[in-house]
């Protein structure tokens, strides 16, 4: 029996490749003969989430589209070398299937155009997973092409089929708040704080974190709070500095691969918000103070937020880069979060209300028809 190839389309942050590491398994589960191939960035990032995950992948040599003269050269000198080699891991990944039938599913990102066009001309259907709004350039022009189209963010496109967020299981909760607290090596009845820029982190919420530290420390250790703390970046001996000088107990990593324990150890959280953050945040029911990424245009990221917030299920407020402005500005509201449960408890029954986070199970059976 020929076995089904599913090609990964996607990368350069664990936004767009943790939803498709979340479709993957539950694949897997429908149909156990499945061969998966995934088509990513060049970036690190990429390497260590897929390594982490065991999964067969092949970096594309393709370059984000930028309006900047060098960045746009860099794009077109970069197309047809990254299209070759998409069409030559599609042919491959034929040929091990014997013939069977293929797909591909783009979760987005400035690598996912060139192996759409080699989809195109090897002829294999196109799904798009879809997770802002508004969509960006690329996930604009693979739609074009895209034979389904789903998108877990809202957005004024009648044709796209919505579906909740994708979000994979190991950032899913597996205990509660004490158990995940527990496994942490932290103390299980004391509040924990969770800081995350994502997977590649955040200057300025780092930045934010030790201003906060210096001026509010102490009522943090007579409360009893501890952080964890993704910051992003191999270099956080500043970061754990901070902590260490107010006396915060804190686990300070440049990176979780089980960010359920994370998001299952807290009681809020300071965080970007990217899609794939949003999602673990809505998934996990943690009221959360989200600081969209202040340099991007459109601020997809404040969109991303704001059905939460609509319900009531989190807070949004502008990164202001520097430091100082951010503790006049954001730090008043991250201290109403931490000191006010019953706010908490209020915000988490209104994530709750969104219903099941299921985005995963519905886009892997699509693939599957």
């Amino acid at each position: 029996m020929n076995a089904r190839g599913i090609v990964f389309a996607g990368g350069g942050t664990g936004g767009h490749l943790y939803p498709a590491v979340a479709v993957l398994e539950r694949l897997r589960e429908l149909e156990p003969g499945l061969q998966p191939r995934f088509l990513c960035s060049t970036r690190q990032i990429d390497e260590r989430i897929l390594l982490a995950q065991g999964v067969l992948f092949q970096p594309i040599p393709a370059a984000p589209l930028s309006s900047r003269p060098l960045g746009l050269a860099r794009f077109v000198w970069s197309w047809g070398g990254a299209v070759r080699a998409s069409r030559a891991a599609i042919q491959r990944l034929r040929a091990e299937c014997g013939g069977g039938p293929l797909r591909v599913l783009s979760t987005g990102g400035f690598v996912a155009a060139p192996v759409v066009q080699a989809a195109r001309v090897e002829r294999i259907p196109v799904v798009l997973l879809n997770q802002d709004a508004p969509p960006g350039k690329a996930n604009r022009w693979i739609a074009r092409h895209a034979s389904q189209v789903f998108t877990a963010a809202q957005v004024d496109r009648p044709a796209w089929v919505r579906i909740p967020p994708v979000v994979r299981r190991a950032a899913l909760a597996p205990a509660d708040r004490a158990e995940c607290r527990r496994r942490l090596g932290l103390d299980p009845d004391r509040p924990v704080l969770f800081v995350t820029g994502a997977s590649q982190g955040s200057r300025s919420v780092n930045e934010f974190l030790g201003a906060f530290l210096q001026a509010h420390g102490p009522a943090m250790v007579g409360e009893g709070w501890q952080v964890v703390h993704q910051t992003g970046s191999l270099n956080n001996d500043a970061c754990r500095s901070s902590y260490d000088e107010a006396g915060v107990t804190a686990l300070v990593e440049p990176f979780f691969d089980a960010m359920g324990l994370a998001w299952g150890a807290c009681e809020c959280a300071v965080s970007r918000a990217g899609a794939g953050s949003v999602a673990e945040a809505w998934a996990n029911h943690v009221p959360t103070l989200f600081l969209p990424y202040p340099y991007h245009r459109d601020q997809h990221q404040r969109q991303n937020a704001e059905p939460l917030r609509r319900v009531g299920g989190a807070m949004i407020e502008t990164d202001h880069i520097e430091a100082t402005l951010n503790m006049v500005q954001v730090a008043p509201k991250l201290l109403e979060l931490m000191a006010n449960p019953a706010k908490r408890d209020a915000m988490r029954a209104a994530l709750a209300s969104l219903g099941p986070v299921d985005g995963a199970d519905r886009l892997a059976r699509a693939l599957l028809e």
